[in-house]
């Protein structure tokens, strides 16, 4: 009778020792689950301003992100005939790239990927496409407009647009900083080229760029481009 009192105690005492082993190992999983959650909540992508691309740590919607650079108000005209500017963009996220529609190199890939992300976001009203042709004097609206309809453009999805050159290069290097060719002077004579695409965000700053022509920097793109929706 003893032995059996004692050995119903020792399993008390085991049961006692694992339920406490349990709840303390769910307090831990649910403080580390709060902590990243936490961490998700003020982890934004960064910001740029230059060419070099370097990456600034701002707070969105502070007083410094207000006043960091963002891309100016432009003009120009799309595969449909319609004027495009940045009332077009207002309170949307877009992707922009630069191409030209006789390009034999890089831009049918460019293009291709482009489409991919469309694709991706076809259902997303948050998210749009535009690209800038650097040959705006022989990509006029009807050359757009068909390289658009061969190449699955949604219209007011993807925007396709030309206009005067000085605009559109003027975009590029100083806006977007599309080139990454560091302290080399251009002029508008000098070709406009590049296989970057940038993400910008609803208040016109540029927020990363990615090789247009690499498959896994695409699927940052999209990662980046989810996660800047969730910024607000």
């Amino acid at each position: 009778m003893k032995k059996l009192l004692k050995r119903n105690k020792l399993t008390l005492v085991l049961l006692s020792l694992m339920f406490i082993t349990i709840s303390c190992n769910e307090v831990n999983k649910n403080k580390v689950k709060e902590e990243v959650e936490e961490v998700s909540r003020v982890d934004y992508l960064p910001y740029y301003n230059e060419e070099s691309f370097t990456p600034h740590w701002l707070v969105p919607e502070s007083e410094e992100e207000k006043f960091f650079h963002k891309i100016k108000d432009f003009k120009l005209v799309n595969q449909l005939g319609e004027t495009v500017t940045q009332e077009t963009f207002k309170d949307k996220i877009y992707i922009t790239d630069f191409f030209f529609t006789s390009c034999p190199g890089i831009c049918p890939q460019m293009t291709g990927n482009m489409f991919s992300l469309q694709e991706e976001f076809k259902e997303d009203d948050e998210i749009l496409f535009l690209s800038h042709s650097v040959t705006p004097t022989r990509d006029s609206v009807p050359v757009l407009k068909q390289y658009a309809e061969k190449h699955g453009v949604i219209d007011h999805k993807w925007h396709l647009v030309t206009g005067a050159k000085f605009d559109i290069y003027n975009l590029g290097r100083s806006q977007y900083f599309i080139e990454n060719d560091l302290d080399e002077p251009k002029s508008i004579d000098d070709f406009l080229h590049t296989e970057n695409f940038l993400l910008i965000d609803k208040n016109k700053h540029i927020r990363g760029i990615y090789n247009g022509l690499n498959r896994a920097s695409m699927q940052q793109l999209i990662i980046d481009a989810k996660a800047l929706k969730e910024e607000g």
